[in-house]
């Protein structure tokens, strides 16, 4: 029953941009590089790390494919799996996970998704790029919450590089 759900789903993601694919033989897409991810995921690590928490960080695609992945060798070992799925969620929702938690609770549950903060894309200037998701710190009011805030210490980290790089 998810797996139809989340199919029909991202038809409905997918289909919103055929009409600007017809008029070429062809499509493109913009995709962070290595080089940004791993300085994404570098700066959101050491930014949870300055407030005390050991964090997984995983960036990928803009399809959920993983590039960069960083781990403070304290954290826990189940960090390393949910920060990719947050990654992976808000890349192939293009959303935040924080927001989409919200909006998708009919999906709960369905395998590599993971409805709880610390996911964010990285969308600047109307294209997405990829998304960050961060797994490892405490909440302070909500689940995922500081592994969010983190994760747009990451996008932040980066923003200049992709905006003057059009």
């Amino acid at each position: 029953m998810y797996k139809a759900r989340l199919i029909i789903l991202m038809l409905l993601v997918a289909t919103s941009s055929v009409g600007a694919a017809e008029k070429k033989p062809y499509v493109t897409a913009r995709i962070l590089s290595t080089t940004l991810a791993l300085k994404a995921a570098s700066v959101a690590e050491a930014t949870c790390s300055k407030m005390g928490y050991q964090v997984s960080v995983a960036v990928v695609d803009r399809y959920g494919n993983l590039i960069s992945f960083s781990r403070n060798p304290l954290s826990g070992a189940h960090t390393i799996g949910i920060s990719q799925d947050k990654a992976y969620t808000s890349a192939t929702f293009q959303g935040d996970t924080i927001t989409l938690a919200k909006q998708l609770t009919f999906l709960k549950g369905t395998p590599r998704l993971s409805l709880v903060g610390g996911g964010v894309p990285i969308k600047i200037a109307g294209y997405m790029y990829g998304a960050i998701g961060i797994s490892g710190a405490p909440a302070k009011k909500n689940p995922g919450d500081v592994d969010h805030e983190c994760a747009l210490a990451g996008v932040d980290a980066v923003r200049e590089a992709i905006e003057f790089g059009e």
